[in-house]
């Protein structure tokens, strides 16, 4: 049997943001979204996952590119001044890695992150990551102490098949052989104690190589590449003008992404694929 979990990521990151959570959800094939909680529009996104609790919600764990729960104090900073998270993800992760006293604050904020989730009264059913930064090795550890303490019980493990991405698109090679590799190592790290804690994950994601570009084109022709078992793919949905979304993802084609998940092609090739649409928790979603 074939399986899909559609999920949005960036909820409560914008309104804009969202425009593309609600549009997805209600007129399109989405199945979940994950909330970024330092987000601006995070209050509007929580008003809508409490109005619509068969959207699942997951969390959009942020420690880069973001804004953050807690104010920081001492030396090393996790946030600047303002308290912003870096932009550059290749630093922080060196950083998070490196740097043993910034552990105890990661700690802090990730449990921040989930607690200001739970206390607006958003169940959390998964957790990924903004820019994946919840498969970096210290990101991750942490995660496998508190995902079960708070009963979150599935994952984006992320992985993509790097054959059949180049086979369907061609741009940025060099770039993709790099995220391929180095997902693959962190995934093969992560598996394992997934699953000794008995956490879920999808059998495949789909979205890292093409990330911010998944078009109608490319989904209907990826979407025959879906394999037996579960498959995620994530999406980042949006609607412009959106002030936040140009400046933060300026070559993010957002409303070409929700274009795919509100398409009639998206839902007929579904069908004849004869993929059924679920969410983590298992709950089938019927074609818009």
């Amino acid at each position: 049997m074939k399986e899909l979990v559609i999920n949005a990521d960036d909820f409560g990151l914008s309104n804009g943001a969202n425009e593309g959570v609600y549009r997805g959800w209600e007129d399109g094939v989405l199945t979940s979204a994950s909330l970024m909680v330092g987000g601006d529009a995070f209050d509007e996104a929580v008003a809508y996952a409490r109005a619509n609790p068969l959207l699942q919600v997951g969390l959009h764990l942020t420690l880069v590119q973001g804004s953050g729960v807690l104010t920081q104090h001492g030396l090393p900073p996790l946030t600047d001044a303002s308290g912003c998270f870096g932009d550059d993800p290749v630093l922080a992760g060196m950083r998070f890695f490196f740097l043993k006293p910034l552990r105890k604050k990661l700690h802090q904020e990730i449990e921040a992150q989930i607690r200001k989730c739970l206390d607006a009264g958003v169940e959390l059913c998964h957790i990924d990551g903004h820019l994946n930064i919840h498969m970096h090795p210290v990101v991750f550890d942490i995660l496998c102490e508190l995902m079960p303490r708070y009963g979150i019980k599935s994952f984006r493990l992320t992985r993509e098949n790097l054959a059949a991405n180049l086979a369907l698109d061609r741009k940025r090679v060099v770039g993709k052989c790099a995220d391929a590799f180095i997902f693959a190592s962190l995934a093969k790290r992560c598996r394992p104690m997934l699953d000794r804690l008995g956490i879920r994950y999808a059998a495949e994601v789909k979205g890292l190589l093409n990330s911010g570009r998944m078009t109608e084109q490319y989904l209907l022709r990826a979407l025959e590449g879906v394999g037996e078992g579960l498959t995620e793919i994530y999406f980042h949905p949006g609607r412009r003008p959106c002030e936040t979304l140009e400046r933060r993802m300026p070559d993010y084609l957002h409303d070409q992404e929700l274009a795919a998940l509100t398409s009639p092609k998206t839902a007929q090739k579904l069908a004849q694929l004869g993929i059924r649409l679920r969410n983590y928790r298992g709950e089938e979603k019927t074609y818009a």
